[in-house]
């Protein structure tokens, strides 16, 4: 975020009703200090009249004052205080601290007395921090910082901020919340990959841009009209003669791979819940693959069990730094919020790659039945490449512990769990439609299984070479 905004005092309502509540509000702040003494004070004028001693009325009368007093005069000064908020940074991944910064500023020309401020939080981000600020001066500020952390995705709001103001006879206590609040976006924890090569990739991984040529040679220009602010230098003056007007080359248009990652959604693909569950490591490693790719010059569109995201997410970190920076904003904050789906089938995801060829495919699934395992098979025969990744919920349900999914690679892999005869058959089916397929195990580490995918792409594509020699 830019700077914090200056802090903008509240202005005291003109509606008469509006004073009337705030100075109802104030005499229901009251403390149990100020209650004692307006009940000391209206006992000591029943005794007064009871004994008929008058100076006992106006001590009673002196006690019942003082808080009425403090609570008029704290509803007259309650409006003369601006606070802002700065996060620092507003998206950090799951796990990650951020900073919440937090400005009072004393905009009267009287000091405050004892404040309280406090801060409204989900729960799932900590306890409510509070700090006591003892004395503002006029035009005094003052700044307070806190940390908040989770490890759950999500958007969580953060505010609005509350003042509490005090008087100086402790005898009153009133809460003022302001209006603006902030968004902290929590995302998905991603791991860097490193470059391999996979199959069906027409120059190599790495090269993913391909150049299509609007000319061959001399003799096969095909050149364009001149366009206000085209460059000079571009003019074909032999088809400028031809036409009788000022026609340029067309210029090399680049023509970037795409990259498909589909996450599977479904409740019942997954077991369990929590950050350490499988289908937060599917949602962690789609994320990881996704900026990966848009690092690498691809074009990444993210699809689901229910069809596509419609986030049309398109960038290259390496050459255009600041479009491809926003394209990785857009990719983590929709990773950020999504939830499981009640559907029982991914025929809609089959649906939106049956529409065209695709290049490379990378899949993270669930649990897949034999009708499922069949739909995924089809999906290879619409890529050039697929790469799936299978959490197997029986390997996670049998785990030992509570291992986290970024930790170390654990097996060999692409091997079944023991029990998992089912989900055996299911990776052999996907790897004989010609998916690249790891089964995932809980403590298996992204970054191991991209580079094992890279090796098995590897195996098949000198398998491939050696059966047509």
């Amino acid at each position: 975020m830019a700077g914090p905004p200056p802090p903008a005092p509240a202005v005291p309502p003109a509606d008469p009703d509006a004073r009337a509540g705030g100075l109802r509000m104030a005499l229901a702040g009251t403390t149990t200090r100020g209650r004692s003494f307006l009940a000391a004070g209206l006992a000591a004028g029943a005794c007064s009249y009871i004994l008929g001693q008058p100076d006992l009325l106006r001590v009673g009368l002196l006690l019942a004052a003082l808080p009425l007093v403090c609570a008029a005069v704290l509803h007259r000064t309650r409006y003369r205080v601006g606070g802002s908020r700065k996060l620092s940074p507003a998206r950090v991944p799951a796990g990650s601290e951020a900073r919440v910064h937090l400005r009072l500023e004393n905009v009267s020309r009287l000091p405050t007395g004892l404040l309280m401020l406090q801060d409204r939080l989900p729960y799932v981000l900590g306890p409510r921090p509070r700090f006591v600020l003892d004395r503002v001066e006029p035009g005094g500020r003052r700044e307070v910082t806190y940390r908040v952390r989770s490890d759950l995705r999500g958007r969580y709001p953060l505010g609005p901020l509350q003042l509490r103001l005090s008087d100086p006879f402790g005898m009153c206590e009133m809460t003022r919340s302001f209006s603006a609040y902030d968004t902290l976006t929590v995302v998905p924890r991603t791991e860097a990959l490193a470059p391999v090569r996979l199959a069906g990739e027409a120059t190599g991984y790495g090269d993913g841009r391909h150049r299509t040529l609007a000319l061959a040679g001399e003799d096969d220009v095909i050149p364009r009209g001149y366009r206000h602010g085209d460059d000079l230098r571009r003019v074909h003056w032999r088809s400028t003669a031809k036409y009788g007007e000022l026609m340029v080359r067309r210029e090399e248009q680049p023509q970037r791979a795409g990259c498909t990652v589909l996450l599977d959604t479904r409740r019942d693909a997954y077991t369990g819940s929590g950050p350490d569950s499988p289908f937060e490591w599917a949602v962690s490693g789609a994320a990881s693959v996704a900026l990966h790719m848009l690092e690498r010059g691809y074009t990444v569109r993210l699809l689901t069990d229910g069809g596509e995201l419609g986030t049309g997410v398109d960038g290259a970190l390496s050459s255009r730094g600041g479009e491809s920076a926003d394209a990785a904003g857009i990719l983590l904050d929709t990773l950020a919020v999504i939830d499981h789906s009640e559907r029982d089938t991914v025929s809609a995801a089959y649906d939106v790659l049956r529409g065209g060829h695709e290049g490379l495919l990378v899949a993270f699934f669930g649990d897949l039945d034999e009708e499922q395992a069949a739909l995924a098979a089809r999906m290879r025969q619409r890529t050039a490449a697929g790469v799936a990744f299978v959490t197997e919920s029986a390997a996670w349900e049998s785990r030992p512990g509570a291992a986290g999914a970024y930790g170390g690679a654990a097996g060999a892999y692409g091997a079944a769990p023991a029990g998992g005869r089912e989900s055996a058959e299911r990776v052999r089916q996907l790897r004989e439609a010609g998916w690249t397929v790891l089964s995932v195990r809980p403590g298996m580490a992204m970054g191991d299984l991209w580079r094992e995918a890279g090796n098995q792409a590897g195996q098949l594509a000198a398998a491939a070479r050696g059966g047509e020699s």
